[in-house]
């Protein structure tokens, strides 16, 4: 399947579930920076799925058209279709398919298409750490990117990793953007290090104790939020 008729199936699967109130009103919660058709998640996932399961995905190079056609559609929603295929497909990316996916996360970013994305960059990571074991140095350098939203990729890719975590990156990278004044960076960080905390509640509390005085008090509040409940 070309990707403009991938693109054209996706189009008709969603058009039979729009909703012109439903838009306003998604597009109001994004703070109107982004159009809408109206189609709510789960929807949005049940109409996409028979097209997703019928698509032959054998290379990166295919996936990565399919996610840009998508992309390139003015409609929010296809944005977030695009980010279900590749979190659903992304067993045939690897690490040189990073820096398109940080490409094209930085086209009408916003936390809402990062995340997901970031996702997607975690999963390919971790997979190819069996190989090479230093695969996360690309996020070292996505940590200098002048995209807050690249940088906040690199503070939250390792997301659910667990006992997988690079630990001393994960709090080398809270420690760089700790003085960051930009609300996504902040809660980033205490996102990540909240994810970890249920893994390694000891020494996510060391690492806030040793760092109280640099982390903003929103990353702060965010990376406790659970610890007093864990540590029990």
């Amino acid at each position: 399947m070309t990707p403009n008729a991938f693109r054209d199936e996706i189009e008709a699967a969603l058009a039979q579930h729009a909703d012109a109130q439903r838009a306003l009103a998604m597009r109001a919660y994004m703070r109107n920076q982004f159009e809408f058709i109206g189609v709510p998640t789960p929807l949005r996932r049940q109409a996409t799925l028979p097209v997703f399961k019928r698509l032959p995905v054998e290379n990166a190079e295919l996936l990565l058209a399919y996610a840009r056609v998508l992309w390139s559609m003015p409609q929010r929603e296809y944005q977030y279709a695009a980010t279900d295929l590749l979190a659903r497909k992304w067993k045939v990316l690897g690490l040189a398919d990073i820096e398109h996916l940080l490409s094209i996360a930085q086209r009408s970013a916003w936390w809402d298409s990062v995340d997901p994305l970031a996702g997607v960059v975690g999963d390919v990571l971790k997979s190819a750490r069996e190989q090479v074991p230093n695969a996360q140095i690309c996020m070292d350098a996505a940590l200098e990117h002048e995209s807050l939203w690249i940088r906040r990729i690199a503070m939250i890719h390792q997301l659910g990793w667990r006992d997988h975590t690079d630990e001393e990156r994960l709090f080398g990278y809270a420690r760089s953007l700790a003085a960051e004044t930009d609300f996504f960076i902040r809660k980033a960080i205490g996102w990540a290090l909240r994810d970890y905390a249920w893994h390694a509640p000891h020494a996510v509390s060391d690492f806030l104790s040793a760092t109280r005085d640099v982390i903003s008090p929103l990353t702060l509040r965010e990376a406790a939020k659970h610890l007093s409940a864990i540590r029990r």
